[in-house]
């Protein structure tokens, strides 16, 4: 290790691909390296759990499907990242840089460096960990030794053979006649949430009937946590029919898996299964302005979602659907009962209550994240749609 020139080796690679490096000892970084200018490192928000992988190469992937790419050699870890193979959103870096505390006069430069980052296919962050734990650690490994590969293909098919024929021969054709009665209520369900409709959804869960489903492991704890990675594939699919993004529809998936994974007690499971499925359902009902909704208010809902932290206009709606400010205007109107203006605006308050709520924020900050020009502007209008000023609501959930 000790003739290994690791800020060379970082540096070029960094050069190389155009992806942040740093490299640390222990718990200090040592050496940081990019081409591009970051105000804040956003590796910041997700360091501990960076810091918890341990294998010689290692990555962790986050809700936003950026990739840091992980190399441990003794107390040294190497980490290359973010980067992704499609270009983020500016909504999407507003909440990471919103997560990351970057201040509001360094916002632009933290997207714009962001941008700069070149953008990686999540194979090739792969192979560069392959090369960099060979020159530490002496391991040569190839991109299928850490993926898949043949050998264990044929491991698993075998072992999946053996399973099912035992299950065959050892289940009574009376059980094998009663196991499941799970399509026609998830039939149900994903019509409800495609649906947006919150309150079928209530109704349903009130009179819910009993679920027999297959056995997905040994363990009941891994069993729950098993159905309810199933039911988060499922619902999000069944949301992204009903005009959510798809983006959004599987971050959401993904960190509504992470919290299962951190829960243990079937009642906490079961809780946070409800809550999801809610949540995908009154998702989708936002999108779904007036009685029948349209693909036009699908998509003005979709973009106010998407640009929630920049000052939003009618103009700019209009630009991006290709369409002309009055037509837009007076469409919106016609197919929802409301202004294009007052459905923006109470949009931002809605997600103002919900970051006042859930997050210790300063309203200033909150304030500048969602577009307004100013503190005062922001609570004058978070107090004409909610009645109430910021700190006013704020100070109820305290």
């Amino acid at each position: 290790m000790a003739q290994i020139d690791l800020p060379y080796l970082c540096t070029t690679i960094g050069n190389l691909s155009g992806v942040p490096v740093r490299i640390f000892e222990g718990e200090s970084m040592t050496f940081y390296y990019s081409q591009a200018y970051l105000p804040r490192d956003p590796m910041a928000v997700y360091r501990e759990k960076i810091f918890a992988v341990r294998s010689h190469v290692g990555y962790l992937t986050t809700p936003h499907f950026h990739c840091y790419g992980i190399v441990n050699s003794g107390t040294t870890k190497i980490v290359i990242g973010p980067t992704r193979q499609v270009e983020e959103s500016d909504q999407e870096l507003r909440e990471l840089a919103f997560r990351a505390d970057v201040a509001a006069d360094d916002m632009e430069d933290f997207i714009a460096g962001m941008k700069r980052i070149v953008r990686m296919p999540f194979e090739s962050i792969l192979q560069m960990l392959c090369t960099m734990n060979h020159v530490l650690n002496g391991e040569t490994l190839s991109l299928k030794d850490i993926t898949i590969y043949d050998a264990e293909q044929e491991k698993l098919l075998a072992r999946q053979n053996a399973r099912q024929a035992e299950e065959k021969l050892s289940v009574r054709v009376d059980e094998a006649q009663s196991l499941h009665n799970t399509y026609d209520l998830e039939q149900l369900v994903m019509r409800i949430v495609r649906k947006g409709d919150t309150a079928a959804l209530k109704e349903w869960i009130a009179h819910a009937p009993a679920v027999r489903g297959g056995v997905l492991a040994a363990e009941q704890l891994r069993q729950r946590k098993n159905t309810f990675i199933v039911i988060a594939t499922l619902v999000s699919r069944a949301a992204i029919r009903g005009g959510m993004d798809v983006d959004d529809a599987f971050s959401h998936s993904d960190s509504y898996i992470q919290q299962c994974e951190l829960l243990s007690s079937p009642t906490e499971l079961m809780n946070l299964q409800y809550r999801m499925i809610l949540d995908y359902t009154e998702r989708v009902e936002r999108l779904h302005l007036g009685k029948h909704p349209t693909k036009l208010t699908v998509d003005v809902a979709n973009y106010i979602q998407h640009h929630m932290s920049e000052p939003i206009t009618a103009e700019k709606i209009a630009e991006e659907l290709f369409l002309s400010r009055p037509y837009l205007s007076r469409k919106f109107k016609e197919e929802t009962g409301e202004s294009l203006t007052d459905f923006i605006l109470k949009e931002k308050t809605e997600e103002a209550k919900r970051l006042l709520r859930y997050s210790d924020k300063p309203l200033t900050a909150i304030g500048a994240y969602l577009g307004f020009s100013s503190a005062s502007h922001f609570s004058r209008v978070f107090k004409t749609y909610v009645g109430s000023t910021p700190s006013e609501y704020r100070d109820k959930y305290l």
